[in-house]
């Protein structure tokens, strides 16, 4: 009897240890830190809930657990993003960061989860179909970014806006021809406003994408281990999702 008992006990024993031990590989997961601004809707902001969301958010969430990590988030100003992620203050940044070749030298980026494009943006019963036609037209730009330079070299007359919503504001008021800006700007703004009397013209304006960005120092496997998570969840049709769900169509794919 004691034997059996003493079996049993054992058995127990090592039930438990396994059951501990699985608990303990789930806690000890891999946790990687995402900085991000928590401030640039539709990309990461808080909801009316105070709840960090957006489409970085979600895009960085998906990630994360398809390659096996915890994700922590921590909110700061872009001006000190780069800053924090060269002392450490997280692993990665989750942000519309460009794939300009400038970073490129500095960082090690990620497969890019955002394809962009610059677009000209005017009223439906424009006669402007291209890029070539805006010229004589005024459109409104900020004056310092690229678009207000594209604007200049394509020979339009330039009001000086703010941003994008004064911008778009005054080519529905019908104060100017048009703006240019990026394509995902334009799609959020037509998802807000469905009916906005608003039509979009591509042309050849420089293709950006965005990614996720490390160090030079990142261990390799780490942004293996995201792109490998990005070619899955673009073949399996989760960006693609997450994509339409924030701006109408797919910015995931070239």
């Amino acid at each position: 009897m004691k034997k059996i008992l003493a079996i049993i006990f054992a058995a127990l024993f090592v039930l438990t240890a396994c059951g501990n031990n699985s608990t303990d590989k789930k806690d000890n997961a891999k946790e990687i830190t995402i900085g991000t601004e928590g401030t640039y809707a539709p990309f990461t902001f808080h909801d009316k809930d105070n709840k960090l969301t957006g489409f970085d958010i979600e895009i960085a969430e998906a990630v994360a657990k398809k390659a096996g990590y915890k994700v922590k988030f921590v909110e700061t100003q872009w001006d000190s993003m780069f800053s924090g992620l060269n002392s450490g203050r997280f692993d990665t940044i989750a942000n519309q960061v460009g794939m300009d070749a400038d970073r490129k030298k500095k960082y090690n980026f990620s497969k890019p989860y955002t394809y962009t494009q610059g677009v000209l943006v005017t009223r439906k019963n424009s006669d402007i179909k291209s890029f070539d036609d805006v010229k004589g037209k005024d459109l409104a730009q900020t004056l310092t970014s690229n678009y207000g330079k594209l604007a200049k070299e394509k020979g339009a007359k330039v009001t000086s806006v703010e941003g994008f919503n004064q911008a778009m504001e005054m080519v529905l008021s019908n104060r100017v021809e048009g703006t240019f800006n990026d394509k995902i700007s334009v799609l959020d703004y037509l998802k807000q406003k469905k009916n906005a009397d608003i039509k979009i013209v591509e042309g050849n304006a420089e293709k950006t994408q965005s990614g996720f960005v490390f160090t030079k120092k990142t261990d390799e496997k780490v942004i293996k281990d995201f792109d490998k998570a990005i070619d899955a969840l673009q073949k399996d049709g989760t960006m693609k999702k997450i994509s339409e769900k924030w701006f109408g169509e797919d910015v995931t794919r070239p």
